[in-house]
């Protein structure tokens, strides 16, 4: 039975807590987007040199509810969907929010932006002068633009088949092209 006002709390990630944002990634997500392997990589990816832990999770009556994965400076890739010269700060200076994911059952509660405002004021902590991000653009009624663009998120970019590699060779299961990932990321940036 659900409360009428769920109680909610915030904590960090820890590796304890993996089986279960696996599953609530992938119930998101799709099949395989988050993996024992990966989610192993994106943790130690999240942990800073001065000891801060970026990655966050949100609690709906003791029951898991949201994830926040970012990645500390240094430890993510500058890839071909990524353009630095448009990026008003040096990736020194930029955390990564890899992944955000609301239960359906309790989004549009604030429980995705208390998310990313906790994985900010760690990333601060960090010395980051903001976070880029690559964008869902083909999330239901593209709202992860929409929600980061409330936020604050700037567009820098749209790249099609950002996912693409991932799902041939990741065996992710893109749920919105049924199998292989055709959709478009669109690279932001957030200024803290």
């Amino acid at each position: 039975m659900k409360h009428a006002n769920p109680r909610l709390t915030f904590r960090q990630l820890t590796e304890a807590d993996f089986d279960a944002v696996i599953a609530l990634g992938n119930k998101v997500h799709g099949d395989n987007y988050l993996t024992p392997e990966n989610l192993a990589d994106y943790f130690q990816r999240g942990q800073t040199e001065n000891g801060r832990n970026l990655h966050w999770l949100a609690f709906s009556d003791d029951n898991l509810a949201g994830i926040r994965l970012t990645f500390a400076p240094g430890n993510w890739d500058i890839d071909q969907y990524c353009t630095p010269g448009a990026w008003p700060f040096p990736a020194e200076e930029l955390c990564y929010f890899k992944c955000s994911a609301v239960d359906h059952e309790v989004q549009g509660g604030g429980i995705g932006k208390s998310l990313l405002m906790h994985s900010i004021i760690e990333a601060q902590g960090a010395g980051c002068k903001g976070g880029l991000a690559h964008i869902w653009r083909q999330s239901p009624n593209n709202s992860a633009f929409e929600y980061f663009s409330r936020c604050g998120g700037e567009l820098i970019a749209d790249h099609g088949k950002r996912w693409l590699q991932f799902s041939l060779e990741g065996g992710y299961y893109c749920p919105v092209c049924d199998g292989d990932c055709y959709c478009t990321a669109a690279e932001m940036l957030l200024r803290f």
